[in-house]
């Protein structure tokens, strides 16, 4: 199956193509992990800066409770499900705020370096891997290579936007949104299961249960997003930037990004005559926008156009608590099934 960010609409057409469950003989936790949690509280009032993160503090060692600092919410999201009562996992980047604009105070740079183990992701959150590099912990798990990224699309062959070679400049070759893709996220529990094992092998076992009960569940969700998407009356999808390249790749339709992988980077006039093009020739109905991003090209397009606009959620951040990540990728699938006019 290829992916295709198409630029050109002659080029468009149809690419070929989970709930926690806690591992036996995990323990309540223990009292250092409860004076971690208030030191957590206490150096979340103290360091978050507009663009900040949350982080903690601990010493290293003891009952096997570690302290574990995950870079961005998927992250956290599966760390805590593989580590279970035995880890205390936060995550650097706090609920709502921008994943690649995350910014780390002095406080939260000693607290990195205190950790049991960090785990983020390579080339994505800068002022993230810059504190890895000068203050990191002797554990430091990079998910790159377990998530198995691909190369993103910055519509190279639009020469009107001049973005272009400045953004893959920024961010790199890579699209690093994997865990829109569940089982790659999976195969990144794998990872965090080995790290934490290694951290505490007395554990080992416990971590990969849960890793295995962790894959289970994304298979379920799988399964069912691929069901929910297999019959459908359109197979084109417009997004007001690339973030979706991995979810379209496993399941089958084609993402037209207004923008590329930078969501910040105003799209051409061309490029805007060009997604005109492509909804009136594949039917298009609905553009998408982000729910942590202003919909403002995304609603002037869909105004243009006649168009209807629909929320899909990158899951980058957690935008509301009552939602995790299972959750917001399930209203993900009703979105599709509606602009896709899926039976």
């Amino acid at each position: 199956m290829t992916l295709m960010h198409l630029s050109l609409p002659a080029r468009l057409g149809r690419s070929a193509g989970s709930a926690t469950t806690a591992a036996p003989g995990t323990q309540p936790r223990s009292p250092r992990s409860r004076r971690v949690t208030a030191l957590l509280a206490a150096g979340t009032v103290a360091s978050v800066t507009a663009c900040g993160a949350t982080a903690g503090t601990g010493d290293a060692g003891g009952d096997g409770d570690l302290l574990v600092l995950a870079a961005f919410y998927p992250l956290q999201y599966v760390t805590d499900r593989v580590g279970g009562d035995l880890v205390t996992v936060e995550s650097i980047t706090p609920p709502g705020v921008e994943a690649h604009d995350v910014e780390l105070s002095p406080s939260q740079l000693r607290t990195l370096g205190q950790a049991d183990l960090v785990v983020h992701l390579a080339d994505f959150q800068p002022a993230v891997d810059d504190a890895v590099e000068s203050r990191g912990p002797e554990r430091v798990l990079d998910v790159t290579a377990a998530a198995d990224l691909r190369e993103a699309d910055e519509h190279a062959e639009e020469e009107a936007d001049e973005h272009a070679e400045e953004e893959a400049d920024e961010h790199g070759a890579l699209d690093p949104h994997f865990w829109l893709d569940p089982m790659r996220l999976a195969a990144v529990g794998d990872a965090v299961a080995e790290a934490l094992g290694e951290a505490d092998p007395a554990h080992a076992e416990a971590f990969r249960e849960n890793a295995d009960a962790v894959r289970a569940d994304l298979e379920a969700l799988d399964a069912e997003l691929t069901q929910g998407l297999a019959s459908c009356e359109r197979d084109v999808v417009v997004t007001g930037h690339t973030a979706f390249g991995y979810l379209a790749d496993r399941y089958g339709f084609t993402e037209v990004g207004i923008a590329g992988i930078d969501p910040d980077t105003e799209p051409s006039p061309a490029r805007m005559r060009e997604i005109g093009e492509v909804v009136r020739e594949h039917g298009v109905t609905t553009v998408y926008t982000e729910s942590a991003a202003a919909p403002a090209v995304a609603g002037a397009l869909a105004d243009d156009l006649g168009l209807d606009v629909l929320v899909l959620d990158p899951v980058e951040t957690q935008v509301d608590e009552a939602t995790d990540y299972r959750g917001a990728m399930e209203l993900n699938l009703e979105a599709l099934r509606t602009g896709l006019g899926c039976s």
